[in-house]
C-alpha cells in the first residue's frame, strides 16, 4: 500500500474530527431508536386522552408514523435502523401501535413476530418470553409488561401479570439500597417508584400490611421521584426511562403531578424533525473525552492554545462539584453529557481526567480536579478490585457490577496523573492500580479476552464485543510501568481475531466495522509502543483495511456496536471517526518511534 495513502487517511480523520467541534466541545450525534419513539409515543399518547392537547396528538401521531416506517421486514424492530429484530423492542412498538389504533397491517405484521417469538400470544407466554430476556434483572422486563398491559395486550387482567415493584423502599436512605437487594439496578428508582405506583393503583396487594403501607407512603415517595427529577424533565436524558415514568403515573391517576408536566415537556423538547426519538440526548462529555484523546494519540495535540483553553475550561465545568441527588454519588465525577440528567459514572470521569490533561497540563485548576476525580474513583472500587458504573457495592445486576473495560480505563487514568499527587493520595492510587491490575488478571478469560459492559455485537455469541473488551483492557495494561502477563495472551487474542481481509468484528469471524478495526489496531498499537516491540503485520493489515472501508478517512459509517442499559442498541456518528483517528494515531507514533522505519514507509507486504 503507498504511504501517502495513509498519511492521508490520517489527514482526513484528524480534519473532520476538529470541523465536527461546536465551540468548546464536541456533542455528536445518536441513532433515532424505535425502543425510544415507541415509548415517548405511549406517553403522549395517554397525556393527550386526559388533556386533548393538539401538540401531544401531533407528536404521538408522528412518532406511531416512524415506527411503521421503520419496521423491520420480518415485522419485528431493532433498537436502530441497523439492529436486528428483538422481543423487547417490537413489543413496545406493538404496543405503541395498538394503543394508538392505526396501522392494523403493522399491528398484524408485529402481532405474528410476537407469536413466533413468544410461542404464543397468551399473557403467560408473553410474560415468560420478556422474563428470560432479562432474568433476575426486572430493570426493563417490568416496564415492558406495564406497556403491554397498559395496550390490553395482556388480557382482561392483564396486571397481574406485571410484578410489583416495591416502591415503599425508597423511602429509605440511598445508603441502604444496596443493602436492601433492589430487584432493579442502581439508575432505575425513577421506574421503581413509578411503575411500583401504577400496578399499586391498577391491582393493589392483597397483603393486609403492604395495602395500607403503600398507600401511607404514595406521596412521600413521589416526593422522592421529584427530587431526583432534572431540572428539564429528562431522567438520566433518556426517553425509554422518562416516558415509562410518565406513562406509569398517567396511568396510576397522577397525570396532574409536576413529574408528569416535566417529563412530557422533556419528550416534546427532545423529539426529532423526522418524529422520532434517540435513546438518550446526547453524549458530549464522553465524545469530546473520547476525541481529545484520540487526536492526542499522535502525541502533538493539533488545537491552539485558545482553543485548548475552552476545551479545558468546557470539561472542568462538566465536573460535578456537589453530591448528585440521583445516584447520592460524591463530588468529583463526570457524566457522559453536558445536560442536566446525566449521572457521574466510572467510564466518562476517567476519559474526563485523561482529556483534562491532554489539554489543560498540570495547573492548580487541572491537579485540584484530578485529586478530585481520582479520588472518587478510588472511592467507587469495589471489594473485587474492579470498577462499577455508578455505585460501589451494589453488585448483583448486570450494570452495578465491577466491568473490565472500565476498570482498565480507570487505569490509564490513575497513572497518567498519579506523579502529581502528595504522597498520601498517591500511595492509595498505587495500592488502586495493584488491586485493579489483580482483578484484570482474574477475569481475563481462558482463551486471552474480556468482555466490556457498555459495548457489543449483535453478531457474535451472547452478543459480547470480546474485540471491545480486549482492545480496551490492553491498552489500560500497557498503561502502566511494568507488564503484565496478561498483555500478551489479549494480543494473541486479538491477532488471532483478525479476519482474513485484516478487519475484526466484535468477535473472530464476524462480521467487521470501522469501530472494531480501529479499537483492534489501537490496542495492539498502545501496548507495543509501550514496551518497545515495533510494528507487527496485523496492525498493518488493519490499517490498510481502514484505509479502504473509510475511502482515506472520508467516510466513516457507524455500526450498532453500543450497549446501553437493559440491552438496548445504538450507534454514535462520531464512534467510527475518533476510534480509527486514535488508531492511526497510534500507529504513526509506533512507525515513528517503535522501530526505524517511519510513518511514510509502510510496505505493500505488510500493509495491503
Amino acid at each position: 500500500m503507498q504511504a501517502d495513502r495513509i498519511a492521508r487517511t490520517l489527514d482526513n480523520l484528524r480534519s473532520r474530527f476538529l470541523d465536527e467541534r461546536r465551540g468548546d466541545h464536541w456533542e455528536g450525534e445518536l441513532s433515532s431508536s424505535a425502543l425510544s419513539t415507541a415509548t415517548a409515543t405511549i406517553a403522549l399518547t395517554l397525556a393527550h386522552r386526559r388533556e386533548t392537547a393538539q401538540r401531544l396528538e401531533s407528536l404521538a401521531q408522528g412518532g406511531a408514523a416512524w415506527l411503521v416506517e421503520a419496521q423491520n421486514e420480518d415485522g419485528g424492530w431493532g433498537d436502530t435502523a441497523l439492529s436486528f429484530s428483538n422481543i423487547s423492542t417490537s413489543a413496545l412498538c406493538w404496543a405503541a401501535l395498538t394503543l394508538r389504533g392505526g396501522s392494523p397491517e403493522s399491528i398484524e405484521r408485529a402481532a405474528a413476530y410476537m407469536e413466533r417469538h413468544a410461542g404464543s400470544l397468551d399473557p403467560k407466554s408473553l410474560s415468560d418470553a420478556i422474563k428470560r430476556r432479562y432474568g433476575k434483572d426486572q430493570t426493563f422486563s417490568v416496564p415492558i409488561l406495564t406497556v403491554l398491559a397498559i395496550a390490553d395486550l395482556l388480557g382482561e387482567d392483564g396486571w397481574r401479570w406485571v410484578p410489583q415493584l416495591p416502591f415503599e423502599l425508597a423511602r429509605f436512605p440511598q445508603r441502604w439500597y444496596s443493602a436492601l437487594q433492589l430487584p432493579v439496578v442502581s439508575y432505575a428508582l425513577p421506574a421503581l417508584i413509578a411503575i411500583g405506583q401504577a400496578r399499586h393503583a391498577r391491582r393493589p396487594s392483597r397483603n393486609p400490611l403492604l395495602r395500607p403501607l403503600r398507600n401511607l407512603v404514595r406521596e412521600s415517595t413521589l416526593g422522592k421521584l421529584l427530587e431526583i427529577q432534572p431540572t428539564n424533565g429528562g431522567f438520566l436524558e433518556a426517553t425509554p426511562l422518562t416516558s415509562f415514568v410518565t406513562m406509569s403515573l398517567l396511568t396510576a391517576g397522577r397525570g396532574e403531578h409536576e413529574v408528569v408536566r416535566k417529563g412530557l415537556d422533556f419528550l416534546e423538547k427532545s423529539v426529532r424533525e423526522d418524529g422520532s426519538w434517540p435513546i438518550d440526548t446526547n453524549l458530549a462529555t464522553w465524545v469530546t473525552t473520547l476525541g481529545v484523546n484520540a487526536i492526542a494519540a499522535e502525541e502533538s495535540l493539533p488545537l491552539d492554545k485558545p482553543t485548548r483553553a475552552a476545551v479545558r475550561d468546557w470539561l472542568l465545568g462538566q465536573q460535578y462539584r456537589t453530591r448528585h441527588p440521583y445516584t447520592d454519588a460524591p463530588p468529583g465525577g463526570w457524566a457522559w453529557t453536558d445536560l442536566p440528567g446525566g449521572v457521574p459514572d466510572a467510564d466518562d470521569t476517567p476519559g474526563a481526567l485523561l482529556a483534562l490533561r491532554e489539554v489543560g497540563g498540570v495547573s492548580v485548576a487541572t491537579v485540584d480536579a484530578a485529586e478530585l476525580g481520582v479520588g472518587w474513583l478510588l472511592n467507587l472500587q469495589n471489594s473485587d478490585g474492579g470498577i462499577p458504573t455508578f455505585c460501589r457495592g451494589w453488585g448483583a445486576l448486570p450494570f452495578d457490577r465491577s466491568s473490565p473495560d472500565l476498570t482498565a480505563h480507570t487505569l490509564r487514568a490513575w497513572t497518567a496523573w498519579s506523579g502529581d499527587f502528595p504522597a498520601p493520595l498517591a500511595s492509595r492510587v498505587s495500592k488502586g492500580i495493584a488491586r485493579a491490575v489483580a482483578y484484570l488478571e482474574k477475569n481475563q478469560r481462558a482463551d486471552g479476552a474480556w468482555a466490556p459492559l457498555w459495548f457489543g455485537n449483535q453478531h457474535a455469541p451472547d452478543e459480547l464485543n470480546l474485540t471491545y473488551g480486549t482492545a480496551r483492557v490492553l491498552e489500560g495494561l500497557a498503561a502502566l510501568p511494568e507488564e503484565s502477563p496478561a498483555e500478551a495472551r489479549a494480543e494473541r487474542w486479538l491477532v488471532e481475531a483478525q479476519n482474513a481481509d485484516g478487519s475484526w468484528g466484535g468477535a473472530p469471524g464476524i462480521e467487521s466495522s470501522i469501530e472494531e478495526t480501529s479499537l483492534a489496531v489501537a490496542g495492539l498499537a498502545a501496548r507495543r509502543l509501550r514496551r518497545g516491540l515495533g510494528p507487527s503485520s496485523a496492525i498493518d493489515r488493519g490499517l490498510g483495511w481502514l484505509v479502504e472501508a473509510t475511502d482515506e478517512g472520508r467516510l466513516t459509517d457507524p455500526a450498532p456496536i453500543g450497549f446501553y442499559f437493559a440491552k438496548l442498541w445504538y450507534f454514535e456518528r462520531l464512534y467510527p471517526l475518533v476510534f480509527a483517528l486514535q488508531a492511526f494515531g497510534l500507529a504513526k507514533r509506533l512507525r515513528s518511534e517503535g522501530s526505524n522505519p517511519s510513518f511514510n514507509e509502510f510496505s505493500t507486504e505488510n500493509a495491503s
